[in-house]
């Protein structure tokens, strides 16, 4: 049985940064505060947690004065920042480039749509630290959808402006675009089609995972697919590789995996979430070769 591990899998470059940094700074002073789950992988915040990484809720930020603070990959709202500076706490700022350029995007989004009394949409998942920030940039007006249920929020007869979460899935985002045009059509505003400004925000790195998984998944006859439960992108791509395999399983670690996945396989594909540690990745493999196979390769 070969095993093979998803070489585009692993960490995209804003949790690889963040995790860089935090690294750096833990091995300088062996504490550090983190707003918020570093990342949403339980298996590699325990690891950081043994170097002094301490995760703390936005409302304990409040309560601290005179340390050092990490801001994760998701980026935080201005309020943060104004909290940091009125306690003196110094802020390492490990927020994702592509995320403080969609913040801006949004942000200039919802200052045009103020003139022309329009709204702003964004599809992601509620009370995700991403939404968070970027629903700060509307004075929390934005419209945050996560399935068709959320459309019948909008106001279609006002112009729409559409953006999406990062982390999201691609075919859910434009699943989404073709159900709000359908709507605006449906409810007697076809005139407003020509107002509907669509942003496609999804990281292309994470885009770009799909067709990846996509043939991943096809190559091989189970696919272990490896996430933290709240990682929404896992859930996403997980969602991915079970359209095309249907002999893919969710873990988030070598203790669930089962003997009777690995019945009658002649190759086992190992992937995970843009949140997913590649160590993760390798230990599952090891545990496969050792407790379900004689002979592996490596693909």
């Amino acid at each position: 049985m070969k095993i093979n591990i998803d070489k585009n899998s692993g960490y995209c470059f804003g949790v690889e940064y963040a995790i860089a940094m935090a690294e750096e700074e833990l091995n300088e002073s062996s504490s550090l505060y983190c707003l918020g789950d570093i990342v949403h992988n339980d298996k590699e915040v325990a690891r950081l947690a043994e170097k002094g990484l301490k995760i703390i809720s936005r409302e304990d930020l409040k309560n601290l004065s005179n340390c050092k603070v990490l801001i994760r990959a998701h980026g935080e709202p201005s309020e943060t920042y104004q909290i940091a500076l009125q306690n003196n706490i110094e802020l390492i700022d490990a927020s994702c480039p592509v995320v403080l350029k969609l913040q801006t995007r949004i942000k200039n989004a919802y200052e045009n749509a103020q003139k022309h009394n329009g709204q702003i949409v964004i599809y992601g998942k509620k009370g995700h630290a991403e939404i968070i920030g970027l629903s700060a940039q509307t004075n929390q007006e934005a419209i945050i959808v996560t399935d068709e249920t959320d459309l019948e929020k909008l106001d279609y007869s006002k112009p729409i402006s559409f953006f999406s979460q990062t982390t999201k899935s691609t075919e859910g985002f434009y699943k989404m675009k073709a159900l709000i045009e359908k709507n605006i059509q449906e409810k007697g505003f076809a005139e407003n089609l020509a107002l509907f400004d669509v942003n496609d925000s999804i990281c292309r790195q994470v885009a770009n995972r799909e067709p990846q998984l996509t043939k991943f998944a096809q190559e091989n006859d189970v696919i272990i697919f490896v996430s933290g439960k709240k990682s929404s992108n896992g859930k996403s791509l997980y969602e991915v590789c079970r359209k095309v395999n249907a002999r893919s399983y969710f873990v988030e670690d070598e203790t669930e995996l089962q003997a009777e996945w690995f019945e009658n396989c002649e190759s086992v594909g190992i992937c995970g979430a843009t949140s997913t540690p590649m160590w993760l990745l390798e230990k599952v493999k090891n545990a496969i070769e050792r407790q379900f196979c004689l002979h592996t390769q490596e693909g």
